[in-house]
Order: structure tokens, then C-alpha cells, then sequence
């Protein structure tokens, strides 16, 4: 059998292998949050450079600000405009005609649940 390299390391040499392994992995780390901090990078970036930080921030504003004034053209056909209030004045005629069958069907309605739960309460009662 081949022997494998590090088998007949001392316990310190392990040992101070091992700390240096933990010494790497920890300044990679230090690295790894150093470079994940953005709001650090952009405190410091504003320090270096508040002016253009402050250009950039005003022509935004006034892209903002502009953006609403263009006026935009529509324009609408005017026989779809006929169909359209021709489809609206449909919808409210039935709903009108919904309303009034609702209306008429309501005490018919009310005496078939209310007939319906008084059976189910009397037969309750009857098998306690």
C-alpha cells in the first residue's frame, strides 16, 4: 500500500495547519462581508464624490419632473364609442331587470329557507 502524504505529521504540525486554515477561511470571510456591504460603499462613495452624487440626483429629479408634461395623442374611433355605450346601456338594463326579479323572488325565497330550517331543527329534536 502507498503511504499518503501527511499520515506521519505531528499532532503540532496538524494542529498549526489547522489554525492557518482557520486564518484563511477567516480573512476570505472579512473579504466576502468587506465586498457584500453596499451601503458602506455607497456612504463612502457619496464622501469621495458628493458632487456628482448630487448631479445625478438632480437630473433624476428632473426626468421626473418632465416626464409627465408630454402630452400624449389618443385617438378613439367613434364607432367603437357607439358600441361600447350601446353594450353599457345593455349591462344596466339587466341588472335593472335582475334587481326586480330578485325584488319579487325574495319572499319566496325567504319562506323556502325559512321552511327548510325549521324542518331541520324539528327533526333534531326528535332523535334526542
Amino acid at each position: 500500500m502507498a503511504e499518503t502524504p501527511g499520515r506521519n505529521k505531528s499532532i503540532d504540525e496538524l494542529t498549526a495547519e489547522i489554525a492557518r486554515s482557520r486564518e484563511h477561511v477567516r480573512r476570505d470571510l472579512r473579504g466576502l462581508q468587506y465586498e457584500l456591504d453596499f451601503p458602506a460603499k455607497f456612504r463612502r462613495s457619496f464622501r469621495r464624490q458628493t458632487g456628482s452624487w448630487m448631479t445625478a440626483a438632480g437630473a433624476v429629479g428632473v426626468l421626473i419632473a418632465l416626464a409627465p408634461m408630454r402630452k400624449k395623442k389618443i385617438y378613439v374611433d367613434a364607432k367603437s364609442g357607439r358600441k361600447s355605450q350601446k353594450k353599457l346601456v345593455e349591462t344596466g338594463f339587466a341588472l335593472g331587470l335582475l334587481k326586480i326579479a330578485a325584488n319579487m323572488a325574495r319572499p319566496a325565497i325567504v319562506e323556502f329557507v325559512k321552511n327548510r330550517l325549521t324542518d331541520f331543527g324539528g327533526q333534531r329534536h326528535r332523535k334526542t
